[in-house]
């Protein structure tokens, strides 16, 4: 890309990850694993940017739990720029701490948010559009959400209701709506103007710390503060002090979706269609239509084993993960099956997203040990 614009990318790593228990835990969340082949998610981020921005470019925002893994699978980041949140508080304020502490030195500079767990089809076409998203953000007070366009009514996504053509591809943003339900879900489809919110947003930094200024006035301050502290002896003290009395907020909520509400002529929030196969990796059930995909085109009847070896007898539509055995299916369908060595998980794909329940009532019960 051209030199003309500083790209700083800033991955969000500080998920626990729990609707793919019992493979993710705490210390060793989704963003960690290796699910979609041998480079761990995280990894795979920090790969398909690097033609954007080297690693020394790059801010990783996580936690203490899983910091040591990364910084360990991210050896080529500086150290000092994987940032870890003493409390969890969403990602307003973390990708805010990423643009108080780079706006300081690099007000201009360019920051792209990136979840660590997406998986992306076609590179090619996603640095395209990055880029593009960049060369937008670089021209103003502009902020770009990249949205995808959906192909199915999905609960489990925001959505991003898209107004007039802004240039190009790129076409201003009417309104955000979090997770609607499956009659909302179903209109917003047909009505063809909506796109799923990918959760990859481009703006300066400089334009996103008066965001937070305007719209998180309590929070702004403590932000500050910390990236202030940034470099000297008392960073970590600042840190674990201020930032857990940050509110607790979605980026969605805290920024995008006030500024949406000045109507699209003036929010200066821009959408770019996604068309390079993005996928979230949200749940079992995704990841087994994910690898389906790859495995044979999609045909749903298919089973995904993860095993030393399998047998399907009239068994279809079934994902088990369980490395080490053998793995018979004999007339179930619809399945997922996941072992590690202190547990095993049986549910439906139907019912994969409710994964997280376990680890909810698991920590209720005291059973640490297993979260």
């Amino acid at each position: 890309m051209s030199d003309t614009h500083d790209f700083r990318p800033i991955i969000l790593a500080g998920g626990s990850g729990t609707r793919f228990w019992p493979r993710s835990r705490r210390a060793r969340a989704k963003q960690v694993l290796a699910l979609d082949g041998e480079r761990s998610m995280i990894q795979r981020t920090l790969d398909r940017l690097a033609p954007l921005a080297s690693p020394a470019r790059c801010w990783v925002v996580t936690n203490d739990l899983l910091s040591d893994t990364i910084c360990g699978q991210l050896d080529v980041v500086p150290e000092d720029q994987v940032v870890c949140e003493p409390a969890a508080r969403n990602t307003a304020p973390a990708a805010g701490l990423a643009a108080f502490l780079i706006e300081r030195t690099a007000p201009d500079a360019v920051l792209g948010m990136f979840p660590a767990d997406h998986v992306i089809g076609d590179e090619t076409a996603f640095l395209a559009t990055i880029e593009r998203a960049i060369a937008i953000a670089a021209s103003g007070d502009n902020m770009v959400v990249l949205g995808v366009k959906p192909t199915r009514p999905e609960t489990g996504y925001g959505y991003i209701e898209t107004g007039a053509p802004y240039e190009g591809t790129a076409v201003r943003v009417r309104r955000f709506t979090e997770k609607p339900n499956l009659e909302r879900a179903e209109e917003f489809v047909a009505a063809g103007n909506y796109h799923w919110n990918s959760g990859i947003f481009i703006w300066s930094a400089q334009t996103l710390a008066n965001a937070i200024r305007e719209h998180l006035p309590d929070t702004a301050p403590m932000l500050e503060e910390i990236a202030a502290a940034y470099g000297t002896p008392q960073f970590r003290e600042v840190f674990a002090r201020l930032y857990p009395q940050c509110e607790n907020i979605s980026i969605d909520y805290a920024v995008l979706e006030p500024r949406s509400a000045k109507g699209e002529r003036y929010s200066r929030l821009y959408c770019l269609p996604a068309s390079f196969g993005w996928n979230d990796l949200g749940s079992w059930a995704a990841l087994y239509e994910h690898q389906l995909e790859q495995l044979n085109g999609g045909d749903a009847r298919a089973n995904v084993t993860e095993s030393n070896g399998s047998l399907p007898i009239e068994a279809s539509g079934n994902y088990v993960y369980s490395p080490k055995k053998y793995v018979a299916l004999i007339g179930v369908k619809d399945l997922v099956v996941v072992e590690t060595d202190d547990a095993l998980l049986i549910t439906t794909r139907h019912h994969s997203q409710d994964v997280g329940k376990v680890v909810k009532e698991l920590a209720a019960q005291g059973r640490t040990e297993l979260i």
